[in-house]
């Protein structure tokens, strides 16, 4: 016989708050309806409705043409006063950064970024630069910069990709689901926030959580670069394949590059750096835990070692 969800209701309303997990954090956070509802019928039905209830033209009577009359040439009017120039120093912050994201083309965003990551002495000056940097557009949909979270001077630090809706929201990196399964696996290793430095290729969080552009990714990256060489921790973790492949210059997938280590040269010194899965991918694809465990694994040798 059959179960049905009748039978075992918990595991029913387990699988929709599960659904509805997945849902936020693929980023969709307003719910439009139960059913589809095919917008161009409505919009035809609502055109033929107006074309039956639009009343008859009627024709204008035969009018004589008016009689021509001659008018004296209208003397040119004042042109309105210009407005005043701004003086120098008076415009606003926020009107020199929208125009800096709207004219600023992007092979000179990426060297802006360039330049001002290597200005950064210390991490806060880092963030305070990040703060007042309008060469990403991310910036105007973000809610607030996701700089870094845990212990910069501890000896291993995670990056992953892009911050989420939670992470937007409260300004730290991996607090949503991924966050909590982040905790746990490091947990796992004996590792914790006080002992851990996380951060994000990219600071801001992408609308809706779409995938970042390789332009978007371009402009970010010399900033986390500086982030890793001034926290200069002694390991370093690559959450999933965007955040290997954009630190370690590779186009191998996570599947391949995972598990093994490779050599980050930070600018400074060679730090040894590791790629694992996603937490978020592990969410939706458990079966790859197993995998991600073995990576840890490898992370506890090597701290162990001293690496």
């Amino acid at each position: 016989m059959t179960a049905t969800p009748q039978d075992h209701p918990e595991d029913h309303l387990s699988d929709i708050a599960d659904i509805l997990a997945f849902y936020l954090e693929a980023g969709v956070d307003v719910a439009v309806g139960e059913a589809p509802v095919d917008r161009f019928a409505e919009s035809a039905a609502e055109q033929a409705r107006s074309r039956t209830q639009r009343p008859p033209a009627v024709p204008a009577p035969d009018m004589p043409p008016p009689p021509t009359v001659s008018r004296p040439q209208a003397s040119a009017r004042p042109a309105p006063p210009a407005a005043p120039a701004p003086r120098s120093g008076t415009l606003s912050a926020s009107a020199a950064g929208a125009s800096a994201l709207v004219t600023q083309p992007p092979d000179e965003a990426v060297m802006s970024a360039r330049e001002a990551a290597r200005n950064a002495e210390s991490l806060d000056a880092l963030r305070a630069i990040l703060d007042g940097f309008e060469g990403c557009a991310l910036k105007r949909t973000a809610t607030r910069l996701v700089f870094a979270d845990g212990n910069p001077k501890a000896k291993v630090m995670f990056v992953g990709e892009a911050p989420g809706r939670d992470e937007d929201q409260q300004g730290l990196p991996f607090v949503g689901r991924s966050g909590r399964l982040l905790d746990l696996m490091m947990a796992a290793i004996g590792l914790d926030r006080t002992s851990a430095y996380i951060a994000n290729v990219i600071p801001w969080r992408p609308p809706g959580n779409r995938t970042p552009t390789p332009q978007e990714t371009a402009v970010c990256l010399p900033f986390i670069k500086r982030q890793i060489e001034l926290a200069d921790p002694d390991i370093l973790v690559c959450l999933g394949g965007p955040s290997a492949q954009a630190l370690l210059a590779t186009t191998e997938g996570i599947t391949r590059l995972r598990g093994r280590f490779m050599d980050y040269e930070s600018g400074t010194r060679t730090i040894r750096a590791i790629a694992t899965f996603h937490p978020a991918y592990l969410l939706r694809t458990p079966l790859g835990k197993r995998l991600a465990w073995r990576d840890m694994l490898a992370v506890e040798a090597a701290l162990a070692n001293g690496h």
